[in-house]
């Protein structure tokens, strides 16, 4: 499909002036050759060091390509623990476009087929079919399109089913535990020590695939890859020890439960505190959360007011012990306020876009709006102005990167059309995972209004 935005009255893309080459997404994949394969096994065996790991296949006796892959998605590590389970057959992963940075020709080369992130791409499922009935692969996915904040699973997409429905192939599911305990996306520079653990599950033949509605599909795949890190740490008594466990935990817990001030928490060493009201969390060893300094939990009477005609709960102070659930309460905090009608961002932001994953382009300073139409980027570029639209109905997810390494190590936010990525960095500090959640709750609510009429 052919860059829908531009549907979207107002949208204007940027004014390259023919000095910028777009990436064709659209190139079907090459077949993986075995010398490709076998190196990729070698490397991921050879740079996994004295990390400890372990994958196990369950219910895979007789199952050889083609077939679907689908994988939770915590750390790059999933790749390589991926390559341990589909060796020695060949594999095409479906990988978005920030992936192919500086190396495109590496990328097609090895048979992955490119996409950019939470944009409806009709090719996307020309090359998954190509992959599957041509090549004959395994066609890997990893539908929650980003590694998971908070160790639990993203939002699946709807389409899931219907595109498995299609492919008339059998499903597998690999699921990785470990992953997210030791490389935690809020501070994934600083690996902790704890063995990684991974199952290959065969859930759906071709004929369950023939005979099954898409709702009981999409049943099985959410169940299959259902999963949460903590409870997994605490059952497997996984102690982490690292004196720095804590550190960068404040980027998805923005928000504090005990006086609700939004993006003004920190974060260091093994605690959690909140800026506002001196509130003080400690994270033990086994990953819980336990409060160890009151503070003051007190806003002025104008906040507090304004706070209870909100939600009417502005007296109620929660304490979580587990990051999950804190986690899952800002979510619902956002929707809150998507329901009372109030949500509303606006930011100035630097914009770096990548139309073609050879470099990034510095476009300088633009507005960010997002609200209820959806996302609004607009600015200025070569002396012209552009204007990027994505619609709320349009968007099922926000691509979110802590640290983002290929421009700056800053927190980020990727808008994408089919043509085009746009790198924003906010001013304002830990705003991006209550846009990741306001684009999703939007997204439903949307959805929602739909059915309704």
């Amino acid at each position: 499909m052919k860059m829908k935005a531009k549907n979207v009255e107002g949208h204007i893309e940027p004014n390259y002036k023919k000095n910028v080459k777009y990436y064709n997404t659209s190139k079907l994949p090459m077949k993986q050759r075995f010398i490709f394969t076998w190196l990729i096994w070698l490397l991921s065996k050879v740079s996994m060091g004295g990390v400890k790991y372990k994958v196990e296949k369950i219910n895979m006796e007789g199952v050889k390509p083609p077939y679907i892959l689908l994988s939770n998605h915590m750390y790059f590590v999933d790749f390589k623990l991926n390559a341990f389970a589909t060796y020695p057959y060949p594999v095409n992963n479906v990988a978005t476009v920030d992936g192919y940075y500086r190396r495109p020709w590496l990328m097609e080369l090895i048979g992955c087929i490119c996409k950019r992130k939470f944009t409806n791409d009709l090719m996307l499922i020309k090359s998954i079919q190509h992959s599957l009935k041509k090549h004959k692969s395994i066609l890997c996915m990893y539908p929650e399109a980003r590694y998971s904040p908070a160790g639990t699973t993203a939002i699946l997409p709807e389409a899931l089913g219907k595109l498995i429905k299609l492919s008339k192939m059998p499903v597998v599911v690999t699921l990785h535990h470990g992953n997210y305990l030791r490389t935690p996306f809020w501070d994934k520079d600083s690996p902790r020590k704890v063995p990684l653990y991974t199952t290959m599950t065969h859930i759906l033949s071709a004929e369950d695939v023939q005979t099954k509605s898409v709702d009981e599909i999409n049943e099985i795949v959410k169940n299959a890859l259902t999963y949460d890190e903590y409870a997994w740490q605490e059952e497997q008594e996984i102690r982490i020890t690292e004196d720095f466990r804590a550190r960068g935990l404040h980027k998805i817990l923005y928000k504090c439960p005990a006086c609700k001030a939004e993006s003004n928490m920190a974060s260091e060493g093994i605690k959690l505190w909140c800026k506002s009201c001196g509130r003080t969390w400690e994270m033990t060893e086994l990953g819980r959360l336990e409060v160890v300094e009151e503070g003051t939990a007190t806003k002025s009477a104008e906040v507090e007011a304004e706070v209870l005609a909100q939600d009417g709960e502005a007296s109620q102070r929660y304490d979580f012990s587990r990051v999950p659930e804190w986690f899952e309460w800002e979510r619902s905090e956002v929707r809150k306020e998507i329901l009372a009608g109030t949500y509303h961002f606006e930011d100035e932001v630097d914009v770096f876009s990548l139309p073609h994953p050879a470099k990034f382009i510095d476009m300088g300073k633009a507005k960010l709006v997002h609200d209820y139409d959806g996302f609004k980027l607009e600015g200025i570029y070569n002396g012209e102005r552009y204007c990027i639209k994505r619609s709320a109905i349009g968007m099922n997810g926000l691509h979110v990167e802590y640290d983002y390494v290929y421009v700056r190590p800053e927190d980020c936010i990727d808008i994408s059309t089919d043509k085009d990525s746009f790198y924003c960095y906010p001013k304002k500090n830990d705003v991006i995972t209550k846009l990741s959640f306001a684009t999703e709750e939007l997204y439903r609510y949307e959805k929602e209004k739909l059915r309704e009429s």
